[in-house]
């Protein structure tokens, strides 16, 4: 088993006022050789937008890119006619494919909005453009792994076009879980987004990462109530 650790005050930080960004992988003004991507996960942005303020049109294309507000709302325009309210407990994907141009904006005028931007390589390169978004019950995760993210269609998850499965948990102190690799060969990268963890020997707090490849079985024990994402992903970019 290998196994990477990025603490959560090593990651690229940008301070633009209207937003706050940090980078666990290179991205924009922020680069780090050692943290180009992990396997097919390219970005991972850590990201508080002021209320009323926002990204504005640009473009995509050959990107998987999922959208995960923590608190707030996000508010997502695209040169489809799409205009959709991303709210807490949804998740949002973007398949880029051939190209796309969409915006993003806090949804409120006043409140912040923390929400998580993620990028994958995809499996199959100039697709048609697609969306989608569920509202996924956080009751779901409680002391268990909520699917939320899978590369088969299914009315529970959101369709990825990648061999890539997101996972969100809300776990108890005391609580353990063993997660083995959804594909032979795939690599695991988890986020904790509150509390602290215990996986194999490493002892993870808030915003610390743990990348494994070549596993058969992670270990999770949770050593305060914490809630975490869990990206099962190709090594293969």
């Amino acid at each position: 088993m290998k196994t990477v650790i990025h603490r959560g005050n090593t990651r690229g930080f940008a301070d633009h006022g209207w937003l706050q960004s940090y980078h666990t992988f290179s991205f924009a003004g922020y680069y780090n050789p050692e943290r180009i991507h992990f396997g097919a996960l390219r970005v991972l942005n850590d990201d508080t937008v002021k209320g009323g303020m926002g990204f504005g049109a640009h473009p995509h294309d050959n990107m998987e890119i999922v959208s995960i507000p923590l608190s707030g709302a996000l508010e997502h325009k695209d040169n489809t006619g799409r205009h959709k309210i991303i709210n807490q407990h949804d998740v949002q994907i973007m398949s880029a494919g051939t190209g796309i141009q969409h915006s993003e904006f806090n949804a409120s005028k006043t409140e912040t909005v923390k929400f998580l931007q993620i990028w994958l390589f995809p499996k199959v390169k100039d697709i048609q453009p697609r969306y989608d978004q569920k509202t996924f019950d956080p009751a779901n995760r409680h002391n268990k792994l909520q699917v939320v993210v899978a590369p088969e269609e299914s009315e529970e998850t959101l369709l990825i076009n990648q061999d890539a499965w997101f996972s969100l948990g809300q776990f108890d102190k005391g609580q353990t879980l063993t997660y083995s690799p959804k594909l032979n060969g795939n690599g695991a990268y988890l986020l904790v987004l509150s509390g602290k963890l215990k996986v194999g020997d490493e002892i993870l707090d808030s915003r610390d990462a743990i990348a494994v490849s070549d596993y058969d079985k992670l270990d999770i024990s949770v050593q305060e109530d914490a809630s975490f994402l869990l990206m099962d992903v190709p090594m293969v970019a």
